[in-house]
């Protein structure tokens, strides 16, 4: 893992300053001499910077995002606890780590961070920008802000803005950890249990019911108990509870309700779309509740330069992440 520390004052979006900020990222592969080969990847809420981890069949040897083709980048997000500045990290002005005193972050701020690890890099261009849900808003965002240095977006299950059914779906997740008698008792492990109920919540958008009448059915018809559903959502959230921390997760549901391609903007989501005169591929999964078919829709009918295809996965969600192989044909045909 790399790290990017910068010593600059970073204000936020709400107005408030962190005093510094650290980044972790990290990189595959080699930059080429014009510095045309660059492929930045956004990831989604809970991952991190390691994209060859969390995407395989995506990145690697014989994958179509290859190292010794691509200068691949992937940046841990403004709010996260993998190694970006967050709750979990000290605070300078108090050398106290921030906890629930972290100030709320947008994805525009996010954007901003990585703006600032982009120039240290010393890069000139992003030959191909890519995110998937949240990563999505990321890219999005990025490409609005600074549509000189995007040269292709490649986008899956996302949204140009957070919707009304996804800010409802946070809450609720919120309000699972501000249940949770430990949340604000001021240590890094606050809102732990709470955190599994938000995961259980989520696991239910991630899937569809589809997903769940294939896979975790029980045969036996006299079953009263410990069924195979009930052990697989507390499975999911006992494992993130083991890897994530409650409070980067409240942040960054917040943070994504916080999406909106409009906002500031004076415009029209159909015209600030239109903006986005980038070659784009949009990637929209069937049956994903979460990012549900309309709201691609709505990107393949304003994007001027799109190219649009559907998925049909039973992972619902979850299938930009799973349909790994169907993707890569996908994309390797649209490159």
């Amino acid at each position: 893992m790399n790290y990017f520390h910068s010593k600059e004052t970073f204000e936020l979006e709400s107005g408030e300053v962190l005093p510094e900020i650290t980044i972790a990222y990290q990189t595959y592969g080699t930059l080429n001499e014009t510095g045309s080969n660059v492929v930045w990847i956004c990831h989604a809420l809970t991952a991190n910077a390691e994209v060859a981890e969390w995407w395989p069949g995506m990145i690697g040897d014989q994958c179509i995002l290859n190292p010794e083709q691509y200068f691949i980048v992937c940046a841990n997000i403004l709010g996260s606890c993998y190694g970006t500045t967050g709750p979990q990290s000290i605070d300078p002005r108090t050398g106290q780590q921030y906890l629930d005193r972290f100030p709320f972050v947008t994805i525009r701020d996010m954007v901003t961070a990585h703006q600032l690890l982009f120039r240290f890099l010393r890069l000139r261009k992003i030959h191909l920008l890519v995110g998937g849900s949240m990563g999505g808003y990321q890219a999005l965002e990025w490409t609005v802000t600074e549509p000189s240095l995007i040269e292709r977006l490649f986008l899956l299950a996302t949204s140009a803005r957070e919707t009304a059914w996804g800010i409802a779906i946070h809450t609720a997740q919120r309000l699972a950890i501000e249940a949770d008698h430990s949340w604000k008792n001021g240590s890094a492990d606050a809102g732990l249990q709470g955190l599994r109920a938000a995961r259980a919540i989520a696991m239910l958008t991630y899937r569809n019911y589809q997903t769940y009448q294939l896979t975790q059915e029980d045969p036996d018809p006299n079953k009263v108990d410990h069924f195979k559903a009930s052990s697989y959502i507390l499975h999911q959230g006992n494992k993130l509870a083991s890897r994530f921390n409650a409070l980067s997760y409240w942040i960054l549901t917040k943070a994504m309700d916080s999406h909106n391609l409009m906002r500031s903007r004076n415009v029209s989501m159909k015209q600030v779309l239109q903006q986005i005169h980038q070659e784009t591929l949009v990637i929209a999964i069937n049956h994903d509740l979460l990012c549900p078919l309309p709201e691609m829709e709505l990107l393949a009918q304003h994007l001027p330069a799109v190219t649009f295809h559907q998925i049909d996965s039973l992972y619902g969600h979850d299938g930009f992440l799973t349909e790994h192989r169907a993707i890569a044909a996908l994309l390797s045909n649209w490159l």
